[in-house]
This record gives structure tokens, sequence and C-alpha cells, in this order.
């Protein structure tokens, strides 16, 4: 783990932005030895593997689920979970929902836009969310609330490329903004930007910055 780096990227975040450190695949030991430097906000891709490190790690943590999350999945992570950045479908956000009134909760969500070329992508179009947001069984759901947005570039060297998609989606945030969360003072979150395009996502209006091996180092994806 490299500290020093760690240290260097939270210097360079403007005021309003959080780091989300990326601890998928690292071990506990590794999640404490940060915490102790500092860092509150962790994020993990796989819901049991973050229900162990929750159950393990202090309870101020506040856990953030960025990966694709299945539905059958959300049980595991909604009795605690801080912030699901990757609501990609109506269906998913109606679990959550249905989770969150299982624990008496209300979760806090971000809807997940495919701006990338890549295919293997997930995320709504925008035609895809308004249709939801418009739709009367959206509004029956009371134990979710959208605090914005969260979307991932495509992994390539052009860099202008990356800060097109990051533009779009930062244009989806105030379209969505405008148009149907204007009295949600909550919604206000852009989750973009990870260790090889943070930079650009920053320049683009990022609240909330995903990065993992530029602290963590490589991670091992053989377990």
């Amino acid at each position: 783990m490299n500290i020093e780096k760690y240290d260097e990227i939270r210097a360079s975040l403007p005021a309003g932005v959080r780091l989300v450190a990326v601890s998928k695949f690292k071990p506990a030991e590794d999640i404490a030895a940060l915490y102790q430097h500092g860092q509150r906000v962790f994020g993990e891709n796989h819901a049991q593997e973050m229900k162990a490190k929750h159950e393990m790690l202090p309870k101020d943590i506040e856990w953030h689920f960025i990966g694709h999350l299945q539905t059958n999945k959300v049980k595991y992570i909604a009795p605690y979970v801080s912030l699901i950045h990757s609501i990609d479908s109506f269906e998913l956000l109606k679990e959550v929902n249905k989770q969150a009134i299982k624990n008496n909760r209300v979760i806090p969500c971000l809807l997940q836009f495919h701006v990338a070329e890549e295919e293997t992508k997930f995320g709504f179009t925008s035609e895809e969310c308004a249709a939801m947001l418009k739709s009367p069984e959206f509004q029956e759901l009371k134990n979710v609330k959208i605090h914005g947005v969260m979307g991932m570039a495509t992994f390539t060297d052009n860099k202008e490329q990356v800060r097109g998609e990051f533009q779009h989606l930062h244009r989806i945030f105030q379209d969505l903004k405008t148009q149907f969360f204007s009295q949600n003072h909550d919604f206000k979150e852009i989750s973009m930007g990870m260790s090889e395009d943070y930079h650009i996502a920053l320049e683009e209006g990022s609240t909330l910055v995903r990065i993992g091996s530029s602290i963590f180092g490589p991670r091992n994806y053989d377990k």
C-alpha cells in the first residue's frame, strides 16, 4: 500500500470532492491501516466480501457499493451500506427499496449511466432513466433516495474521448437535476474517475472519485 500516494491524491482533491478508496480483493488489514491514517470511505464490488469486511472492521466506515449489483445480493448489504453507486435498472432499484424497508432504512443511491463505448459496461440510457423517473411506480419507492449519477469512461489512452464521456455524464446530471430533482438537495453527487483518469474527472465536475490500485497496488484477481 502506498500511503504517500494516498496523501498526494487526498491533497489534490478540491473542496467538496470525496475519495472512495476501492478496497475490493484487498485484505481487511490493508483497510484497517488506511482507516488508521484517516480514510473513512471504502468501495467494494462484491456483496458478500463487503459484508465480511463490514463485520470485521470499525463501524464508522462508510461502505460504498460500486460494482454491478445482482438483485439477489442486495440483502447482504442493505443493513449498513452508505451509498450504492451502481443502480443500473429499475428492477434493482425496486429490490433495494424492498430490502431497505426490511431494515427500516432509506438507502442513498446513484443512477449508473452507460457513457462508454465499451459494450461490457452497465447502465441506463437517458431514455430508460427518464421513463423510470416519470413512472407512478417510481414515486412509490419511499425507502431509496437518489443522490446523483455514476459512470465509467472507456478504458483508453485517448484522453479527449474520456473527457467527452465525463462531460456527457455531467450533462445527464444537470438535465436530471433540472427535470426531476430540483427540489432534492441531496441530488448533488457525480461519481466518476478512477486511478487512471480521475484528474480528468475532477476537471469535469466529479464529486466522488473511486481510486484503488494507485493506493493499494495491483489486485490479485485469482482469488
